[in-house]
């Protein structure tokens, strides 16, 4: 599992459980159920709702990791590319990232159309989701947005940053 730290500018990573094993679908994990709750216990609540992105990564077999030419997948150049891209237009329009946004801010520069608007409210009302969570969303889909060099946050853009909101 990994962090990425919106404040901090870091990333932090993790293990699933102390063995390491969780979910690995190649090697067994003998941990208990409550080792693995004290094991994930030890990051506080409010540090995790301070991060807005947490991403699994899951093992791979090396043959999966290997490209294939039936695999069209972006390079690592292309993606770098496309993260600088974004980076400059989040410089361009607000003078920072996004990662730095507050409040009202946030609500200007990330406002999104009136679908997304009314999937993002749904969403907070129904999931019981805090205004930081909101806030984090509305960063997290301005991001998507700029990686995909769209002027504006799109109803797509807030449903995959809820899905980003619901895997933490």
């Amino acid at each position: 599992m990994i962090f990425l730290l919106s404040a901090l500018y870091g990333k932090k990573a993790t293990q699933g459980c102390p063995c390491g094993h969780l979910g690995d679908g190649s090697n067994r994990c003998h941990c208990t159920l409550d080792r693995i709750t004290r094991y994930r216990m030890r990051i506080s609540g409010p540090l995790l709702d301070r991060i807005d992105m947490h991403v699994e990564v899951p093992r791979q077999p090396l043959q999966i990791n290997r490209q294939s030419p039936q695999r069209q997948e972006e390079s690592s150049e292309t993606i770098r590319r496309r993260v600088i891209d974004a980076r400059e237009i989040q410089l361009d329009r607000q003078g920072c990232t996004n990662q730095v946004l507050q409040g009202v801010h946030i609500e200007q520069v990330a406002a999104p159309d009136k679908a997304g608007n009314e999937l993002l409210h749904r969403a907070i009302e129904n999931l019981g989701l805090s205004m930081r969570a909101y806030h984090r969303i509305l960063k997290v889909a301005r991001t998507i947005a700029d990686l995909e060099a769209s002027p504006k946050v799109e109803t797509a853009h807030i449903s995959e940053a809820i899905g980003q909101e619901l895997t933490q």
